[in-house]
């Protein structure tokens, strides 16, 4: 008789503490839309992999523009082609982690009926500028209607402008490091004028590169803006002019405070030197006097009291006259 199989008495594995880990959930692009006149805004913050193919499945942009996008370290430009711009913007951004500025970028596809912006850090300007025009049909209707140049504009020079109260914050810190320069918070002012110093660096290192391209995209501007808006990105361009010379002037105060600073500090070293030096010198001859009177040797007077009080008062008065000559000449 053939055997039957036997059946299988294992212990199931249910209730043994083993955790089914559940399948990872698809990423969704982050994708932002906002849509009036027939003109459409797509902001995509820091952009990933899923966003790119997002792009790809409704646009046909180049690949190195792409690669661009994800890259985090493009220098601002702009790219022509037939029917789109690929521009590549620098602002200053105060990263609270670090305590300093560092450049955030904007990447912004510009298209006959888009405008896409996609900022690899938040850009405040942007994303509040975007909320508006999200919330209100009057900017909606203010902005979209003159087309994607000028709703280009609005987003380049809300962002250019954000950097206006960072100069002034960077001005107040310089008249603060003046004033305290001749206060005797040397070691404190160097620190401060230092850290400035690093912030101007910063934003000159993000402002000098973006104002050629400024400049170019005022010349490319036609493609996507009426003629008689010409003025607009004019004033862009005299925005960031206007920031440059003002990072020039604090670039000159900050290296004219540490000159300052340095020359204070060498004043105050010199004067200590000199007082320790006039008492040094005036402390001389008396240390002499006490020291021949000190010597193991028989002295005039020895043993008298009066002798010790005649010398004691011979160094006082040669100390004070001393100290007179060199009060005087203007040693002390």
């Amino acid at each position: 008789m053939p055997s039957l199989p036997k059946p299988r008495f294992g212990r199931s594995t249910r209730g043994r503490g083993r955790v089914v880990a559940p399948a990872p959930e698809p990423e969704v692009p982050s994708v932002e839309v906002v849509e009036s006149h027939g003109l459409r805004w797509i902001n995509i913050e820091r952009p990933r992999a899923v966003d790119r193919a997002w792009l790809e499945e409704h646009f046909a942009f180049h690949t190195l523009d792409y690669e661009d996008v994800l890259s985090r370290n493009q220098r601002p430009k702009i790219d022509e082609y037939e029917d789109y711009l690929f521009i590549v913007l620098h602002f200053p951004r105060f990263d609270k982690n670090v305590g300093r500025l560092n450049a955030a970028e904007l990447d912004l596809f510009v298209g006959p009926d888009y405008l896409i912006t996609l900022p690899n850090e938040p850009i405040d300007p942007v994303e509040y500028l975007f909320e508006r025009c999200r919330t209100r049909e009057e900017l909606r209707e203010q902005y979209f209607s003159k087309g994607p140049g000028y709703l280009l504009y609005k987003i380049v020079d809300d962002a250019v402008d954000a950097s206006f109260p960072m100069l002034r914050k960077m001005g107040n810190k310089l008249e603060r490091i003046e004033d305290d320069v001749f206060e005797g918070s040397s070691q404190d002012v160097v620190r401060d004028i230092s850290n400035v110093k690093q912030e101007i660096i910063n934003f000159r290192k993000i402002v000098r590169p973006q104002r050629a391209v400024l400049e170019d995209l005022e010349r490319n501007k036609q493609r996507y803006m009426a003629p008689d808006m010409d003025i607009y990105f004019d004033d862009i361009v005299d925005a960031s002019e206007r920031i440059w010379q003002m990072l020039e002037g604090f670039k000159e105060t900050v290296e004219a405070l540490e000159a300052t600073n340095e020359s204070v500090i060498s004043h105050r070293v010199n004067d200590v030197l000199r007082v320790l030096t006039a008492f040094s010198v005036a402390i001389l001859p008396l240390t002499l006097i006490a020291s021949v009177f000190g010597m193991n040797v028989r002295v005039p007077g020895e043993g008298a009291l009066s002798a010790f009080w005649i010398v004691v008062v011979a160094m006082v008065v040669m100390m004070a006259a001393m100290l007179t000559f060199f009060r005087r000449r203007g040693w002390l």
